[in-house]
């Protein structure tokens, strides 16, 4: 199965509802499910930013899934709709913004799995 560690509370935002695109420098040709899993780290300014939505972050899990359904090289109409779609989530950040991956039909995990997480697009074995 694929994954894609994602740093919090970023990873968090998508599985609950409110951040629909994950961006990477670098473009995927991959469509289908993945797994978000969040990294040990957490931004913390970042964390307080998004203290309203109530979200409880667990680093270092399998957090749910989503199927990635699109890769979309990021323009400045792109992300200016996006910006006035949600200027919370998606307002200017340090982050390299090139590729937008889109996830839909995310699905939040009652019981996570922890686990060590990888670089880039990785694979867990679900039978573990």
């Amino acid at each position: 199965m694929k994954v894609l560690t994602i740093k919090e509370p970023w990873g968090s935002l998508i599985i609950n509802g409110y951040k629909k695109y994950e961006f990477r420098s670098w473009k995927t040709n991959y469509r289908g499910k993945i797994l978000i899993h969040t990294s040990q780290s957490i931004e913390r300014d970042n964390k307080e930013k998004f203290k309203q939505y109530g979200i409880e972050y667990q680093p270092g899990c399998i957090i749910g899934e989503a199927i990635l359904t699109d890769c979309i090289l990021v323009d400045e109409k792109f992300i200016k709709e996006l910006r006035k779609e949600n200027p919370l989530v998606y307002g200017k950040s340090g982050h390299n913004e090139t590729y937008a991956w889109k996830l839909e039909c995310v699905k939040k995990y009652d019981n996570v799995i922890h686990c060590k997480g990888k670089l880039g697009l990785w694979n867990y074995d679900v039978e573990k």
